[in-house]
């Protein structure tokens, strides 16, 4: 990539698809690749109104594009909407995902639903539509991956055990791709709790997180994009996960 000019537009010509991008994370890095200039590819699995919304108030060039990665066929879709309506791709934000909380005590509460559902959506759909973008991400001259886990992927925390193993499974995928599938880039960003809507009710999760971390807050979507937005720029890093808490697993 030549960097233009223009700081504000260091990544025109750049085209990004960020799943799960209807809200929190997904929306916020949406927003950063945008306004860097990248044409920009929202997603959902059903949060289609807000998906749209999200593609229509972006500064650049963007389209939503409604599919459940858990389903290969939906997830091949997406990558197919992409390359009929932008010809390329050089940067997935795998950030779709889904948990339940489940305590990890509590083993008859993990049901075998609930495990499959959790491996169906942040493993196989993630693995599905990676494994499918790797040869168009080829073809750019700075292909790269980043995906959103968890640092529940990196230490026995986490909503349920099934999370956990879940988000472990991804920080490795990451550094099997990033060996065996370079010069396209992987990389992990493994957020703590993040203050989304989906954690707006976790009032006591965001207290002892704010009491334990040395920087005395939850994380927002936007140093989570912030990080994603590191790995995009930085063009000689791979196969790393970048850990975004504010520092509470140095802490615990």
């Amino acid at each position: 990539m030549t960097t233009s000019a223009n700081p504000s537009q260091e990544l025109e010509g750049r085209v990004a698809i960020v799943t799960g991008s209807s809200s929190g994370i997904g929306e916020r890095t949406a927003q950063r690749l945008s306004a860097l200039g990248a044409t920009v590819v929202v997603n959902s699995s059903s949060s289609v109104e807000a998906g749209q919304a999200v593609s229509d108030a972006l500064p650049g060039t963007s389209m939503y594009v409604q599919a459940d990665i858990s389903d290969q066929g939906q997830g091949q879709a997406l990558l197919d909407a992409t390359m009929d309506a932008y010809g390329k791709l050089d940067i997935l934000v795998n950030n779709a995902g889904w948990t339940t909380v489940v305590p990890h005590r509590k083993l008859d509460e993990l049901t075998d639903d609930i495990f499959l559902k959790t491996f169906d959506v942040n493993v196989f759909g993630t693995w599905w539509l990676t494994k499918a973008a790797v040869p168009l991400l080829a073809a750019s001259d700075d292909g790269n991956v980043v995906t959103i886990t968890s640092i529940a992927g990196v230490r026995p925390v986490g909503s349920s055990i099934a999370y956990s193993m879940a988000k472990a499974a991804l920080n490795q995928m990451t550094a099997l791709l990033a060996k065996s599938h370079g010069p396209t880039r992987f990389n992990a960003v493994a957020p703590g709790l993040v203050a989304t809507p989906w954690t707006e009710d976790w009032d006591a999760q965001h207290e002892a997180v704010a009491k334990m971390s040395p920087i005395p807050r939850s994380a927002t979507p936007d140093d989570c994009a912030e990080a994603v937005l590191a790995f995009v720029r930085n063009r000689y890093t791979t196969g790393q996960v970048m850990v975004v808490d504010g520092g509470l697993t140095i802490a615990t």
